[in-house]
């Protein structure tokens, strides 16, 4: 009989060679709808777009074949792919799974491998203990984003998209933003929208808690320029993981090769000593001067409200290449449900084995779609001691970008955090104000326009778990009202016989 394990050896996930081939399984399976009338880059992308990501489920991927781009009157030869990750289904399928907890059921068993009865088993097991390094990117000559080079090299002959009315200019929202530490050369991945100021040059939205804004601060105590790359596209995994939360030093695109059970194909690029993904669909080269800044924004949040403008880098662009018949991926982000819940939702399942590493009292985590990731987190506990609900929850502020948790309701074990309007059931009825709610300071996100300091303010836990006598609650708890199993079992007996829904 297969263990766990072996049984996650058996199921080899799809490593997509590039975007073309996602999109064509999307098509395949009826995920996409191919757009052929003429749509415009400045608004109309993001009425069509914000149209089907309020649909049930996240609707289907959208495929703009005829965008006119932004100050132009006819469609250019680049089409525009939106919600390709805006659904559970496709957002598993990107990562190369038919169920995203494939993934995090995989890192289980690589930190809590089954112990060996013998020296034979001790060997076996090797191969589970180095995975996450298994496979590390790999550099090869060339590559399909080499295709075309750009001449002139301006920003103005890609689609990129004006998102909202009050935008402060078009975006580009989906990119893979590489640089390098200057200390030791180690790459991030980050993502990080883009302003378009003009032909050459863009806005580089890096927050003061990103790794993209770490590396540029060692760059700018040398008083070096600090070279960057850009990719749009490639395995759909790619861009995922440069949204991921990964601790600082990890490669995105060593995680992406653990994903997918195959190294990432990088190219060097032919302006700045960096490597792109070789089956990238546009590549983007150029540089950052650290004391040079410009004010960026109004831009159209996923909080549901228009961050403020205030100055960022800038970078100058060196090179545009991209494939002979590139799709410019793009996403829209803005009041939630939007495709990037599901991407933060992909998140929030594939590291729950790491947090309950740190926390392993936790059952499970939510980040509902209401909370724009930083404002809500729901957790649920196997509850030993008193006080357990608020060391669960200076835990969870410890923990990465975790650390931005504006709200934490800590439930027990049999509440399904998923579920919020259970949550706030179990809230209401379990919290008393003054005993069970915990204030603390710390960071918070750069997006949160309620907190009366940038980056930095309040926060609040809620311990919703059952009272102890030892926490003060000295009256008898009451039982919850659960009706009996046998019941149960005949009532939907019946229930079935009379074909009722």
């Amino acid at each position: 009989m297969m263990t766990a394990w072996e049984e996650l050896e058996e199921r080899e996930p799809m490593a997509y060679k590039d975007l073309g081939q996602f999109i064509s399984r999307l098509e395949q399976a009826g995920e996409l709808i191919r757009i052929a009338d003429p749509v415009r880059a400045e608004l109309e992308i993001t009425a069509w777009a914000d149209r089907m990501m309020k649909q049930p489920e996240g609707g289907k991927a959208l495929l703009f074949e005829k965008v006119i781009r932004v100050g132009e009157s006819e469609p250019c030869d680049i089409p525009v792919l939106v919600n390709a990750y805006g659904s559970k289904r496709r957002m598993a399928w990107a990562l190369g799974v038919e169920d995203i907890e494939e993934i995090p059921a995989r890192i289980r068993s690589i930190l809590k491998p089954e112990i060996p009865s013998g020296f034979v088993d001790k060997m076996k097991k090797i191969p589970q203990l180095v995975e996450l390094t298994q496979y590390p990117p790999r550099i090869v000559d060339s590559g399909p984003c080499r295709d075309i080079d750009v001449h002139p090299a301006h920003l103005t002959r890609l689609p990129v998209c004006v998102c909202w009315p009050g935008d402060g200019g078009a975006f580009f929202t989906l990119p893979q933003v590489i640089t390098k530490r200057l200390s030791d050369g180690v790459r991030n991945v980050g993502m990080y929208r883009m302003q378009v100021y003009d032909e050459r040059t863009t806005g580089m939205h890096w927050h003061i808690h990103h790794g993209g804004s770490s590396h540029l601060q060692e760059y700018l105590e040398a008083g070096k320029r600090m070279e960057v790359a850009v990719a749009l596209g490639g395995d759909p995994a790619l861009a995922y993981c440069a949204s991921a939360p990964l601790p600082e030093g990890i490669d995105e695109y060593l995680f992406a090769g653990f994903l997918r059970k195959k190294p990432v194909d990088l190219v060097r690029c032919k302006t700045v000593d960096l490597q792109v993904p070789a089956e990238a669909e546009i590549v983007i080269e150029g540089y950052v001067d650290p004391d040079e800044t410009r004010l960026e924004g109004p831009f159209g949040d996923h909080t549901g409200f228009y961050s403020l403008v205030d100055d960022y880098p800038v970078f100058h662009v060196t090179a545009i290449t991209h494939r002979s018949s590139p799709v410019y991926p793009h996403t829209i982000v803005g009041r939630p449900p939007m495709e990037d819940y599901y991407m933060g939702w992909a998140t929030e399942r594939i590291f729950l084995p790491l947090i309950q590493t740190v926390l392993p009292e936790i059952v499970d985590y939510s980040l509902p779609a209401e909370g724009i990731f930083h404002n809500f987190v729901f957790v649920s506990i196997r509850k030993r001691y008193p006080g357990h609900a608020f060391k669960v929850m200076n835990g969870i502020w410890g923990l990465g970008q975790l650390m931005f948790s504006k709200f934490i309701v800590v439930v027990d074990d049999w509440v399904d955090v998923r579920n919020t309007s259970e949550v706030l059931w179990v809230l209401g009825n379990h919290c008393e104000p003054e005993r069970d709610t915990l204030v603390t300071r710390g960071p918070r996100d750069a997006l949160d326009h309620a907190s009366p300091l940038a980056h930095f303010g309040n926060k609040m836990g809620f311990d919703a778990t059952k009272k102890w006598p030892e926490e003060g609650h000295m009256r008898k708890w009451p039982d919850r009202i659960v009706m009996s199993d046998d019941v149960l079992e005949r009532v939907s007996e019946a229930w079935r016989g009379l074909n009722l829904p």
